[in-house]
């Protein structure tokens, strides 16, 4: 019938009501904002993140170490890659997806060569370091777990002398050699020789020298000896630095270990040997520039020889490594966490060679 067809529905609105609504439209279609101009908050988050982990050495120190704690737990930083990445697809921000390629560029120079495996099999040497923590429940079995890792030089720290007998007797068959100063010690299948405690500056200020040898001695935490070795001498040194603690008070409070860490580069650069190997707990990050006096002449074992970051504390989900095997005059070939003991610290050791 005529008249039935959409064309003949009836006659189309074009009054100044439909016109007003149209200009509405448009002008709301043209003053929202694009790709390029959405998430302005996300797009300089992502960039303050890669300018921090670039710039982490120029973070200042003057309030709180505030820059020693960012540098301790700067691995840890990629992880707000994901999250800014997250909240920029949701806003569909094409600006902060650009500017999240600072911080992962950043974060990739900074530690994607961790993420390769980078161990050869065959050393001359393996030696390995434990804290094995003053609080060890178990220490007879955490001797005879490190006595079957096949170290060849066994570094331990945190010894008290309560356990001191119990460790020389279960590390007495797999290692003749051994030596103690304080609450550090090394254990060696190879002979020792010119054993010395080394001075850290534990005990500091102007009564430190009025206080006995003996006393001084109880609380070393620090030794140096030669492992006599077929391709020659081998200076070993063993180190237990300070402690660092965190409150609201007085922020990352390092004074003890930055000072003990300063008082150990200049002892290894004191070293004639060419060959020096240094095993202990430096309660820090090698990322932390309170360890530049030590790494500016010792290269990391995990980061030339190892997989992964090596993370070694705390030992039930460890997120930062703070027990270290440095080298210099010798080659790490190999580098790796041992199992988990009574301690609250996972060993670590390296295989090295000539």
């Amino acid at each position: 019938m005529p008249g039935t067809g959409p064309r003949d529905a009836g006659p189309r609105n074009t009054g100044p009501g439909v016109l007003r609504a149209g200009i509405r439209r448009a002008i709301r279609i043209g003053s929202r904002p694009g790709p390029w101009k959405r998430g302005p908050v996300l797009a300089a988050l992502a960039l303050l993140l890669g300018l921090s982990m670039l710039l982490h050495a120029r973070i200042p120190n003057r309030f709180g170490h505030l820059g020693s704690l960012a540098e301790t737990v700067l691995p840890w930083f990629g992880l707000f890659i994901p999250v800014l990445l997250a909240g920029a697809l949701w806003r569909r921000s094409a600006s902060a997806v650009a500017a999240l390629l600072l911080p992962v560029l950043v974060w990739l120079h900074l530690f994607g060569g961790l993420l390769s495996a980078k161990s050869r099999p065959g050393s001359d040497l393996t030696v390995a370091s434990h804290n094995v923590s003053a609080d060890n429940p178990d220490p007879a079995g955490t001797a005879r777990d490190l006595a079957a890792s096949g170290a060849d030089v066994l570094a331990l720290e945190e010894i008290t002398p309560q356990a001191k007998p119990l460790y020389e007797k279960e590390l007495a068959t797999e290692y003749p050699h051994h030596t103690v100063r304080g609450t550090v010690g090394l254990w060696s299948k190879l002979p020792l020789s010119d054993t010395r405690p080394v001075d850290i500056e534990m005990d500091y200020g102007p009564l430190a020298d009025t206080k006995p040898a003996a006393v001084r001695m109880a609380y070393n935490r620090a030794l140096r000896t030669t492992v006599a070795t077929d391709q020659g001498p081998l200076a070993v040194y063993v180190a237990h630095l300070g402690s660092v603690r965190v409150n609201p008070r007085v922020g990352f409070w390092t004074d003890t270990r930055d000072r003990n860490a300063q008082a150990l580069g200049k002892a290894i650069a004191a070293e004639h040997n060419e060959r020096v190997v240094l095993l202990g707990d430096l309660n820090g990050s090698l990322d932390d520039r309170a360890f530049a006096g030590i790494t500016s002449q010792l290269r990391s074992a995990q980061d030339t020889a190892g997989d992964g970051f090596g993370f070694s504390w705390p030992a039930e989900f460890p997120v930062v490594r703070i027990d270290q095997i440095l080298v210099r005059g010798v080659k790490p070939d190999s580098s790796w966490s041992l199992p988990a003991t009574g301690s609250d610290h996972l060993p670590v050791a390296a295989g090295i060679s000539w």
